[in-house]
């Protein structure tokens, strides 16, 4: 070395010195910086006050101690400005718990406890024991489960407090803190926690306090993990067991978040964004932006939680490849809410069927959707709310992709439909309302029929349309649920691919009926009332070209034929397109009944079909020939019936052939058009001409090549052809 040393040139010998040289010069301004640093930290109040609170001495005085309350004055400022870190979080809520001081500054101190970012799971941890330790007084042990119930989703792991899962679960038996401590262990509870003892106890305590909705809903979530543990039956519609209780943190956490820009979460107010509206007074919407998909764990839980139960975030998939690999592995996200953003999280919603989750995703929709749109304190947010309009175009395309509703947005929906005004976000109500599943007879009437009459009938022509559309895609889905979900012995049917409630093929007929019996009287009333407008025409009949295959198509032992309300105005149209989907309806109900006929003599157990169904629809299809082919309008024993002498009066000539395929008013162009390329010289026009035998068919087969192919099937079904020269001249 030594020699290496003597054959340095003295420039190598330089550049050395000046490297040692520049080394001691950046260390000793490291070092510099480190001082001036702790020097600062030394000066700042905040630090100050923190470490004041941290090594306070128990049983010192409150009353009278200006030290303490300068600075509990200089942390609370801090809070309420900017949020605190959480190193601050965990001195202060050390400080709280432990009742150094007494009971006085506790809560206090708990209503400051504002996070700047994240909450140390170890500070809820130990503050969790300090709550059994202590003699804390019932009142503020509720205050602090709501403040964790608050920041739960701000809390960087989950891990250890799964792990005293059995120590929380000790507080239920306390009477005023079990609903907030069972709305804290539904979010914690995992297939693990639940044992039959904690059963047995939730049950003890629903006898002694009621079905009240937390113990069901907390409850309904063992069930879903272990079905055999418990056995009591849960309803298939509760309402919201665990309260969206106004804290005392929420304001002040979105204060937190306008100034700081960063995307605070709290478990109760979720992700809120907020638009600098100074001048505004409006409320602003707290739940309806959706949050990102985001790991429950944080980056040092993740390697530990990963290598023992390898579990995988959703927010870590980025392909569907991905997803299927790891399909059994996945960790939910944080926010349930941001299953609603990710295309990837519905497929897995879609693939896994996981009911925990859709559990977790109801409670937050229906928390969102509630507050927002229910118990909004003025409705002018909601009506020029982007936010709002963007909230449920998401909904409806997460409902979509699943092709069924949520039972949140189910329950939402029958108490909104109480306080609409029909306008308010119509194409993404009524979106909503089509997927609503099948809802029972016995309910069906208050839950929807009630408040869509008075929205119906108070409404304009184009909320009357959108209706019945929403109706006839309700009716649509629910006999699709039937054709897919029906059990093999044809009894019973799953209402929801999720879930296992169950209705009666009888049931479901019934529900089916009575929908199918309250659009009629809604169609036949409208059409009174606005004149038989076409465009609301239109979308009754499509809503009878739904009904008319209801059991060829969908496989539902069930005929209803139109009300005479619907079928005479539809015959009586003036548009040819209006008659010619009335005779292709008519088609399809002689295709089903005949079809259902002939399986009734060949089956013991086909289902029956009333004579008088039989009849109505023969009644309907002898008015129709009669009047398009036979040219016999008043025939004695029709609906349509008027004096002789009046119809002499009225001077038409051969009133009987009015409303004929030649003089109905919708086909009458067309023969005035075939009547003139027929007979392109003739001055004087006579349409009885065209019911010559040749010029008859050749008339039809020219209506037919217009497009009518409805007014095709029915001819060709219900009226033989074999029409000689002779017969057509008495028409």
């Amino acid at each position: 070395m030594a020699g290496v040393s003597l054959n340095l040139s003295d420039s190598d010998r330089s550049s050395s010195s000046d490297q040692s040289g520049s080394s001691r010069s950046s260390n000793r301004s490291l070092r510099v910086a480190e001082k001036e640093r702790r020097k600062n930290e030394a000066e700042d109040p905040f630090v100050l006050a923190l470490k004041y609170f941290s090594a306070v001495e128990a049983g010192t005085p409150v009353f009278g101690n200006d030290e303490f309350e300068n600075n509990l004055v200089l942390v609370e400022r801090v809070a309420y400005s900017r949020g605190l870190p959480p190193e601050a979080i965990s001195v202060m809520l050390e400080f709280a718990m432990s009742l150094r001081m007494g009971t006085i500054p506790c809560v206090r101190v708990l209503k400051c406890l504002i996070p700047a970012s994240v909450v140390p799971q170890e500070a809820v941890v130990r503050a969790v024991v300090w709550s059994s330790v202590n003699k804390i007084s019932i009142s503020t042990q509720v205050l602090f489960i709501k403040w964790v119930l608050t920041v739960f989703d701000m809390i960087d792991a989950k891990d250890q407090l799964r792990a005293i899962y059995g120590f929380i679960f000790n507080f239920v038996t306390e009477e005023n803190l079990c609903p907030f401590i069972c709305h804290l262990l539904y979010l914690l509870t995992r297939k693990e926690s639940v044992r039959v003892f904690r059963v047995r106890k939730l049950l003890e305590l629903q006898f002694k306090l009621g079905r009240q909705p937390f113990l069901l809903h907390l409850l309904s979530l063992y069930k879903v993990f272990c079905p055999e543990l418990v056995t009591l039956s849960i309803p298939s519609r509760m309402r919201s067991g665990f309260r969206n209780h106004v804290s005392p943190w929420k304001s002040a956490l979105l204060g937190v978040q306008k100034r700081n820009g960063v995307a605070a979460v709290s478990g109760i107010s979720l992700t809120v964004t907020i638009k600098d509206r100074s001048s505004s007074r409006k409320r602003k919407h707290c739940h309806l932006q959706l949050p990102a998909v985001t790991c429950v764990i944080n980056k040092d839980a993740q390697t530990e939680q990963s290598s023992s139960r390898k579990l995988v975030p959703l927010a870590h998939l980025q392909s569907f490849d991905q997803l299927l690999k790891n399909v059994h592995r996945i960790e939910l996200p944080a926010q349930m809410g941001s299953l609603l953003g990710s295309s990837l999280a519905l497929q897995y919603l879609d693939c896994v069927q996981d009911e925990s989750a859709l559990l977790r995703l109801n409670f937050w929709l229906g928390c969102a959707l509630h507050e927002e749109f229910l118990f909004c304190s003025d409705g002018e947010a909601t009506q020029t709310s982007e936010e709002a309009l963007q909230f449920l175009n998401r909904l409806l395309s997460a409902q979509h992709f699943l092709q069924e509703g949520f039972s949140s947005s189910d329950t939402f929906l029958y108490k909104f439909l109480n306080v609409w005004d029909g306008s308010l976000l119509r194409p993404q109500i009524l979106g909503l309302l089509s997927n609503i599943p099948v809802v029972p007879s016995s309910q069906i009437r208050k839950l929807l029929f009630e408040p869509l009459t008075q929205l119906f009938f108070t409404s304009s022509l184009f909320f009357k349309c959108g209706l019945i559309e929403c109706l006839n895609n309700m009716l649509l889905k629910w006999l699709t649920w039937h054709s897919v979900y029906a059990l093999e012995d044809d009894l019973d049917i799953s209402l929801n691919s999720h879930t296992s409630v169950n209705m009666t093929l009888s049931g479901f007929k019934d529900s089916v009926m009575e929908l199918i019996h309250f659009v009629g009287r809604l169609a036949s009333l409208s059409l009174q009332l606005e004149g038989c407008h076409t465009l609301l025409l239109s979308f009754i009949l499509d809503f009878y070209e739904t009904v008319c295959d209801t059991f060829l198509k969908f496989g539902l032992p069930l005929v209803i034929m139109p009300p005479p309300g619907v079928f005479y105005p539809a015959f009586f149209a003036t548009d040819p397109v209006s008659v010619d989907r009335l005779a292709y309806i008519m088609h399809r109900y002689k295709v089903n009944l005949t079809s259902a006929k002939s399986q009734e003599k060949q089956k013991e157990q086909a289902f029956h079909i009333s004579r008088q169904t039989f009849q109505d629809f023969n009644h309907c299809v002898v008015f129709m020939v009669n009047c398009l082919w036979n040219s016999r309008m008043f025939f004695p024993g029709s609906d349509i019936q008027l004096g002789e002498e009046l119809l002499l009066n009225s001077e038409v000539p051969q009133y009987w052939t009015s409303f004929d395929l030649i003089h109905h008013p919708a086909f009458m162009s067309y023969a005035l058009d075939f009547h003139q390329k027929c007979w392109p010289s003739r001055k004087n026009i006579n349409l009885s001409s065209l019911k010559d035998s040749k010029p008859w068919s050749w008339y039809l087969e020219y209506l037919f090549n217009q497009g009518f192919d409805g007014l095709k099937d029915f001819v060709q079904s219900n009226v033989s052809r074999q029409v000689t020269a002779g017969d057509a001249q008495h028409r």
